[in-house]
């Protein structure tokens, strides 16, 4: 059996994740030459190199990949025992890694927030990104949770509704559009459009939206930031679909258009890994989160 010890693999799993010594040293609060020490002693005790040099870049081998595999359950296991011990204590204590898609960050904090206010020992450890970059950390099991309207079918997940996400069209209020009733989908033919990036799911549902009604516009800019596409929205660039979770009352020169077709029906999803088992703290905050989103809805709008 190799004798390591927990704070060495606990170095060497930090080390791994950024590929540097200094890097790891930074974050775990010790010096470089600790780290390197560390980490030769690991390297002897598993008998066989855990990294390997090219260039300035630090790359696991084999042997490391499967090690920090190792790791991790080791960690989560762990993990998931101090979280059992403080349930039973009576209190929720523990770390929550959470994943949502950018658009999600409109409502997600503010219900950790009130979250964290009644459990004040939980860390979350929350990362906000695009679409693919959320399919990734789920085949790479790195979060307890992720928040979506538009899980991979292509990924084991138990996805449990939250509440709707309908997509509308922004436009500025001065648009030849604005203020009209049942505007057709046609009508939007050759219109300035501001998309949002690739891989993006409201972009996907805009262009499935449009090649079922053979809509064909102009696509001005591409944008991976709801803040950015408004604020081009609000500049008179082009109209564009945005969850409604993104927009505020006060936002006075952009308006909502009444075009058939809209809004977009989407809806928000809670998603884990089919089969994984979830932490006290995780399961906590799935409980919290249907909750809160059932009984205050979370919504806002601006005035069509």
């Amino acid at each position: 059996m190799i004798q390591a010890t927990l704070h060495q693999l606990r170095v060497f799993q930090t080390v791994a994740s950024h590929g540097s010594f200094t890097k790891a040293a930074e974050e775990l609060f010790i010096t470089q030459p600790t780290v390197s020490s560390q980490m030769k002693q690991l390297t002897q005790t598993v008998g066989m190199p855990l990294f390997e040099q090219i260039g300035k870049q630090l790359h696991l081998t084999d042997v490391g990949r499967e090690l920090l595999a190792t790791c991790q359950e080791v960690f989560e296991q762990l993990d998931r025992f101090e979280m059992i011990v403080a349930d039973i204590k009576g209190t929720k204590q523990g770390r929550l890694r959470l994943a949502v898609v950018t658009t999600a960050k409109y409502f997600v904090p503010r219900i950790l927030g009130y979250f964290c206010q009644e459990h004040p020992l939980v860390d979350i450890a929350l990362e906000v990104t695009n679409h693919q970059n959320i399919t990734r950390r789920m085949l790479e099991n790195q979060d307890d949770l992720y928040i979506l309207s538009q899980p991979p079918e292509d990924i084991l997940l138990c996805n449990e509704y939250l509440m709707d996400n309908p997509l509308v069209l922004v436009a500025n209020k001065n648009h030849p559009l604005a203020g009209k009733t049942n505007i057709p989908i046609k009508s939007l033919n050759n219109e300035a459009f501001i998309m949002r990036e690739q891989g993006s799911g409201t972009r996907q549902a805009v262009q499935q939206l449009f090649g079922k009604h053979k809509v064909a516009v102009k696509v001005r800019l591409e944008l991976g930031s709801n803040e950015a596409i408004k604020q081009a929205i609000a500049g008179g660039l082009g109209i564009s679909v945005l969850s409604e979770h993104t927009l505020y009352s006060e936002e006075l020169e952009l308006t909502t258009l009444d075009v058939k077709g809209f809004p977009i029906k989407r809806e928000w999803y809670v998603s884990y890994l089919e089969g994984k088992q979830l932490s006290v703290v995780a399961q906590a905050f799935l409980q919290y989160l249907h909750q809160h989103t059932q009984k205050n809805g979370v919504t806002s709008s601006i005035a069509s």
